[in-house]
């Protein structure tokens, strides 16, 4: 691991931002990727993963708390790595863009 260069991505949210956070990220020599302020684009986890999950889990009701994190495991367990891979290259894109916009960017 300390050949690697590991470069954490993250959004702003205050808990994100924290000394004990940004102190753990350095205690592991992770670079960080600074996410610009006001770019929900940016979010890998709002583009790319949560809103296939709302449809797969659209119109769908579970009788327990259980039931609802057996499918979302499932769910999860079926996608393969291309999936998160494609997510990766999607965010680089993303993230291309918004800068050679300066940051004036929203994805419609």
């Amino acid at each position: 691991m300390q050949k690697k260069k590991i470069i954490f991505h993250q959004d702003n949210a205050p808990a994100h931002k924290s000394v004990l956070a940004m102190g753990k990220l350095r205690d592991m020599h992770y670079e960080l990727l600074e996410h610009p302020s006001y770019s929900p684009d940016l979010a890998p986890s709002d583009f790319y993963p949560f809103p296939k999950l709302k449809l797969f889990l659209a119109g769908q009701r579970y009788s327990s708390n259980q039931e609802a994190i057996a499918a979302v495991k499932g769910y999860f367990a079926d996608l393969t790595k291309n999936h998160y891979r494609d997510g990766i290259m999607v965010l680089e894109h993303r993230w291309n863009k918004c800068i050679s916009f300066k940051g004036d960017y929203v994805e419609k």
